[in-house]
């Protein structure tokens, strides 16, 4: 502990093995021991002393559209990454839409690249696209640092990134299971999807209607087949389905290597309570009943869902239409998941180590990033939230530091307040003031 630069102390830290009263020391951004509370500080060493404020390891968000560059106006690096260290998040991967270009060739990934290098607050990667046309470029983006690949199995809503039907499937998961890559899939079926209802209007109960379960279901099975037939690994984006759990438990008892998330608004937020015209509450697949809400933290709860991310989507306030059928879909939710996810937790009777196991632990494995992040441990990266979990606030979303403040969340009440985000031993955000850009753009580890 002698060369320790900094030391943090908690009566609750998160560790793998539990919560207890620790002193964490930290050297050149990297955790060196966890030792007993009452550990003597070396007069050398920077120390922090939290009280009773929960110290827990950054987050990992695997799910986010940051949209820059191309579609900026909507999001972009500075703005995004604010936003999650403000919500204890230090490391997001964003996704291969909605920017322009999309991050489907080495080349689109260097723009990417070049766009987020000096903006980033947190470490940043980024995911591949998969399109109809670009299985050449698959193993190139691999061999580039991308952390897997993400496909749509219904049209994405954006004309530049077609989804792949199950012949274009094939070839390209025939392709990453050749080299052991990730696919990560949006899988609600196009066929399901045209012969729903499609009414339009501001009714929720009708674009509820129009994306029904048995689209995600179809979609899930067909991923689920493939990827047996293959021995590829794939990955279920934003489950809203709870009909699904079964297709996906019976596959994982079969050896397929399917892994699933979902995401804060499925969790928290009800089809029951969303307002007609109301169209921040619009994501696709939609948020659900309140049954099926129930069953989506059972399989939480019991290991069939292996963890929650953001789907961070935004948009310009003015594609919030109050119709839902016209309105952009996507929930703006990085600066508020922690907190919207402790509230239902808590109130579910789960812990805070269950949180920090669905969002960070099992999303840091999933990008393979665990040897580094997702846990309090020598070794791993000083990444850290300091939480006050039984504090509450009120969602103002003038207080949000994401690009477009709309937000579904505005006016709830929710526990959980992030008194200061830390990456890699440097405090990046406390009580509202941020530091300059200190993230780092993240490859694939090899």
């Amino acid at each position: 502990m002698s060369d320790a630069e900094l030391v943090l102390r908690s009566t609750r830290v998160i560790t793998p093995e539990g919560t207890r009263a620790a002193t964490v020391t930290v050297s050149a951004g990297t955790i060196t021991a966890v030792l007993p509370y009452g550990a003597a500080i070396p007069a050398t060493a920077r120390l922090a002393d939290l009280g009773d404020h929960v110290l827990l390891p950054g987050l990992v968000d695997t799910h986010v559209h940051v949209n820059d560059p191309g579609r900026t106006e909507w999001e972009g690096f500075w703005t995004a990454t604010r936003a999650a260290a403000a919500g204890g998040i230090t490391t997001l991967i964003d996704m291969p839409l909605n920017s322009l270009p999309p991050t489907t060739t080495v080349d689109h990934l260097r723009i990417k690249q070049a766009v987020a290098w000096d903006k980033a607050h947190i470490d940043v990667g980024f995911w591949g696209g998969a399109l109809p046309d670009n299985v050449k470029d698959l193993r190139p983006l691999h061999d580039a640092g991308v952390f897997g690949f993400k496909a749509f199995l219904s049209p994405s809503g954006v004309d530049e990134f077609p989804h792949l039907d199950q012949d274009q499937l094939a070839r390209s998961l025939a392709e990453i299971a050749g080299f052991d890559g990730l696919l990560i899939v949006h899988a609600e079926d196009p066929h399901h999807l045209a012969a729903a209802p499609q009414h339009g209007g501001p009714r929720y109960a009708d674009f509820l209607a129009s994306r029904p379960r048995d689209a995600e279901d179809t979609a899930v099975a067909a991923l689920i087949g493939q990827a047996r037939r293959l021995d590829a690994r794939v990955h279920i984006l934003h489950l809203s389905s709870s009909d699904a759990l079964p297709l996906i438990r019976a596959a994982r008892a079969d050896g397929v290597r399917v892994t699933v998330e979902t995401c804060p608004h499925y969790l928290t937020l009800t089809a029951e309570e969303v307002p007609d015209g109301a169209s921040e509450f619009k994501c696709c697949p939609p948020i659900r009943e309140a049954a099926n809400q129930d069953l989506l933290w059972a399989a939480l709860a019991d290991g069939t869902i292996d963890c929650v991310v953001t789907d961070h989507s935004p948009s310009t306030a003015d594609l919030k239409t109050a119709d839902f059928a016209t309105a952009w879909g996507g929930i703006s939710g990085l600066q508020l998941s922690l907190s919207a996810v402790w509230t239902e937790a808590r109130r579910r009777g789960h812990t805070l180590e269950d949180v920090v196991r669905w969002m960070s632990t099992r999303t840091a494995a999933l990008a393979g990033l665990d040897a580094r992040k997702g846990a309090i441990a020598p070794g791993r990266d000083a990444d850290f939230a300091v939480l006050a979990p039984d504090e509450t606030f009120t969602v103002d979303p003038a207080g949000l530091q994401h690009r477009n403040r709309v937000t579904a969340y505005a006016g709830r009440t929710l526990y959980g307040v992030v008194k200061s985000t830390w990456l890699r031993g440097e405090r990046i955000v406390a009580d509202g003031a941020f530091t300059e850009p200190k993230g780092t753009l993240l490859g694939r580890p090899r």
